[in-house]
C-alpha cells in the first residue's frame, strides 16, 4: 500500500516562509511526477508546482519567483519552499505522486492535506 505523509504546514504572517514536505512510502517500484496542489474555500484544486522524474519543474504563474519544488530521491520525497507567501496562498496544500508499485501498477496518489494559512 503506497501512502503519502505531507508536513510543515500552519500559519505564517505575510511574507513570511513555510516548507512542506511530502514522504512517499510503501512498495514502491518508482516515482515518476511529484507535484503540489492546492484548494482554496470556493475553489477548485489548483496545480502549484510539479516535478518530473528528471527533476524538470513547472510552477503555476502565480508561485513562480516565489515558491521552489525540490525531490530527494533517495528518501522518495517531495519539498516544497514557500517564500514571500500573500494571503492568497491560503489554501489546503495536496502532495500528489503518479507511483509504479512493486507490482508494476502505476497510479496517482494524494496525500491527507496540509492546511497553510497566511495572515495579512
Amino acid at each position: 500500500q503506497v501512502q503519502l505523509v505531507e508536513s510543515g504546514g500552519g500559519l505564517v504572517q505575510a511574507g513570511g516562509s513555510l516548507r512542506l514536505s511530502c514522504a512517499v512510502s510503501g512498495c514502491i517500484f518508482s516515482i515518476k511526477t511529484m507535484g503540489w496542489y492546492r484548494q482554496a474555500p470556493g475553489k477548485q484544486r489548483e496545480l502549484v508546482a510539479a516535478t518530473t522524474s528528471g527533476g524538470t519543474p513547472n510552477y503555476a504563474d502565480s508561485v513562480k519567483g516565489r515558491f521552489t519544488i525540490s525531490r530527494d530521491y533517495a528518501k522518495n520525497t517531495v519539498y516544497l519552499q514557500m517564500n514571500s507567501l500573500k494571503s492568497e496562498d491560503t489554501a489546503v496544500y495536496y502532495c500528489n505522486a503518479e507511483v509504479s508499485d512493486c507490482y508494476f501498477l502505476t497510479n496517482t496518489y494524494w496525500g491527507q492535506g496540509t492546511q497553510v494559512t497566511v495572515s495579512s
